[in-house]
């Protein structure tokens, strides 16, 4: 039962595919769309910022980004997630300010030091290993580049002093988490974390 109830939550929320991983999608651009639009607003991309979203799902939050940002890149593992986001932001794929491209937190496909923002909303608890997608994102983000994290506070892989020491260890710097209560009713309370890139790893 307990292998079912995985492969289930998979198909619909951790790499959705089939017809469960469009009902998935529908959920999460219901569910997430205020924390979606929280995290970008906080992350607060500038029209020249390269932003690199990881696990945009069906596009909410891109579609954010990608109004404030003419460089977007979305990426995600799903095709179903990316065939979703390519409908909702076509206007803005079309205007060149966005692309879309399989991929994750550990393997982003990014040069070294090309990204100035990363967004990740409500997939981090969905990492295999948290400390070779830091890695990575600290190797795509350029010093002084900006990450912003966000999950389910009730998701999360571990409690968030313990994150915010993981990340520090990762070299990132001026890492700050806190919780934010979304105004909707179906979405949980979000544990955040913001951090920069200021040196290498060694």
């Amino acid at each position: 039962m307990e292998s079912f109830t995985r492969r289930l939550l998979t198909s619909c929320f951790g790499r959705p595919s089939g017809l469960l991983g469009r009902l998935g999608g529908r959920l999460m651009a219901h569910g997430n769309a205020a924390t979606e639009r929280h995290a970008v607003a906080l992350a607060a991309p500038a029209e020249q910022d390269v932003v690199l979203v990881i696990g945009p799902g069906p596009g909410v939050g891109l579609a954010a980004a990608a109004e404030r940002s003419a460089h977007v890149i979305g990426i995600d593992p799903s095709e179903v997630m990316r065939a979703m986001a390519r409908r909702r932001c076509a206007p803005l794929i079309t205007r060149g300010r966005l692309r879309l491209s399989p991929g994750t937190a550990a393997r982003t496909g990014q040069p070294d030091a090309s990204v100035d923002v990363v967004i990740s909303v409500n997939n981090l608890q969905l990492w295999p290993d948290l400390r070779a997608a830091l890695a990575e994102l600290h190797r795509v983000l350029r010093p002084g580049g900006r990450l912003l994290l966000s999950a389910h506070e009730k998701w999360l892989p571990t409690d968030l002093p313990t994150l915010a020491a993981t990340v520090r260890a990762a070299g990132f710097a001026s890492v700050h988490t806190w919780t934010w209560d979304p105004p909707t009713r179906l979405a949980s309370t979000a544990a955040l974390l913001s951090a920069v890139r200021t040196q290498e790893l060694t």
